[in-house]
Order: structure tokens, then sequence, then C-alpha cells
């Protein structure tokens, strides 16, 4: 099993828990058994989530795009007396709309919580898990990984990242006890693409219904694909048939049918 043995005051650190995927891989993380330390910047939903999970939940409110308040993360997890065995790394967001009418302070804070944080945490959290010989990191990244996105060009490059990143540490990490997975869903129902600027009419138009995968759907994929020892998961077939599409696509034509049809270049 990649998944570690749930034990008292060793949690599953998840951040973005506060909702979407965040908030379903913290349930299906604790109907398997195990604590968890659920962190974002909103208190009162984390609190709210708590409330409903099967095992003990550590509420921490820290904003991870904010370098000062990432660094603390690990040492105040540890000063409660918890033990971080699980790492999801599943805050972020999007933008929406050409580079060139972007504002270059949010792009810059995308790719600070997509990407650096990212890195960071796992940089923090992995020589823990590698000393004690168990563990295991899951990333969020998309299936935007594996294609240009114009429209959405920075959280497409960053997930791009997250995909190279996550293959490569695992990778390292084999013979250590610990594992790393990405996962890569298409699109999802949460409030994340209302906050990157789509309409409801056009987040759902962007995609065929046929990629659409609900949230807890993807949570139990994520972690089954963890316990399972995967690097890459990808739920929902036709997500699987366009990733493995969109790998192999010539990528000049493939950005211009995507920059066509992206709702947020028209």
């Amino acid at each position: 099993m990649a998944l570690p043995t749930p034990k008292p005051r060793h949690v599953a650190v998840v951040t973005g828990a506060s909702k979407g995927i965040g908030a379903e891989i913290a349930k299906e993380l604790s109907r398997r058994g195990h604590e968890l330390a659920l962190v974002a910047r909103s208190t009162p939903q984390l609190e709210s989530l708590a409330a409903e999970l099967d095992t003990p939940a550590h509420v921490i409110t820290a904003d991870l795009s904010d370098r000062a308040a990432r660094s603390s993360l690990l040492g105040e997890i540890e000063a409660r007396g918890l033990t971080p065995q699980i790492l999801v790394n599943n805050a972020g967001f999007s933008t929406m709309g050409p580079v060139h009418k972007s504002d270059p302070e949010v792009e810059e804070g995308l790719l600070e919580l997509d990407v650096v944080a990212l890195a960071d945490l796992c940089a923090r959290f992995l020589p823990g898990m590698v000393e004690r010989g168990t563990g295991a990191v899951l990333n969020v990244a998309s299936t935007a990984a594996f294609q240009p996105l114009p429209g959405q060009a920075a959280y497409g490059a960053a997930k791009a990242f997250v995909l190279s990143y996550t293959r490569s540490i695992a990778a390292e990490l084999q013979g250590t006890g610990v594992r790393a997975t990405a996962l890569c869903p298409g699109p999802v129902e949460t409030d994340f693409g209302k906050t990157a600027g789509f309409t409801s009419k056009e987040e759902k138009e962007s995609l065929p219904q046929i990629m659409w995968v609900p949230a807890p759907e993807v949570a139990r994929a994520a972690v089954a694909g963890m316990e399972a020892g995967k690097v890459v998961v990808i739920p929902g077939a036709a997500n699987k048939v366009g990733a493995a599409f969109s790998t192999i696509a010539p990528k000049k034509p493939l950005a211009w049918i995507l920059a066509k049809n992206h709702p947020g270049l028209r």
C-alpha cells in the first residue's frame, strides 16, 4: 500500500481544503481513518468541514501565497504535536483572458500559489517523511498540464510544471517508502471556474459534458490512485483519452484550435 497507515496524531495535510476538490479529498481521507490538518484562508469554512469529518481535524488558517505564513506551516503542525504523513497540495487558482490584457500582480500571485508554494511545501515536508520511511504526496495538477492553454496561459503552464515536478520527485523517492502522485482532473463542478472569471454558461459550454466529473468522484480517484502507488491519476475515461490525444497532437494547430474556442479570448 502506498498510503501510510492511519495513526493517532498523524495527519494528512490538505491545502485549499475549504471547498471543492480539497474538501472532498479531506472527506475521503477521513473516511479511510486519517486525521486531517485542514489549511486554507477561510476559518469558518474549515471549521464547518472539520465538524463533518469522521476523524479529528485540526484547522489551520493560512494564506499560502504569503511566504512567511507558508514557511511556518510545518512548524505550526509539529507544535500541535502532530506528524504530517500525507501532504495534499491542492491550493491554487486560475486567471482567464489574454496575457497582454492581464494584471501582472495577479499573474504573479497565481504562479506563487500554484507553483512556488507547491514546490516549497514539498521541499519542507518530504525530508521528515523520508526520514520516517513512510509518507505520500498528492499534487493537484490538471488535464491542462498536457497541452498549451491560450486564454489561461499561466494556469496551463503552472499545471505542466506540477505534472513534470511530481513525476520527477516520484522517481527520486523510489525505495524511500514515500510516494508522489499528480492528480490531473478535467472540468469539475466547483467554484474554481467562477473564481477564474468564467460565467456558469461559459464554463458548461467550454468542454463536452462527458468530460465533467463530480468533485467526490475526483477525490475517490485521487485517494485510490495514491493507495495504488500511481504517479498520475486522471479521473474519467473521456479525460484520459483527451490527455492522451493532447500529448501526441501537434502543438501549434492544437493551440490555435484551443485559442479559437476559449471563452476568455472571444
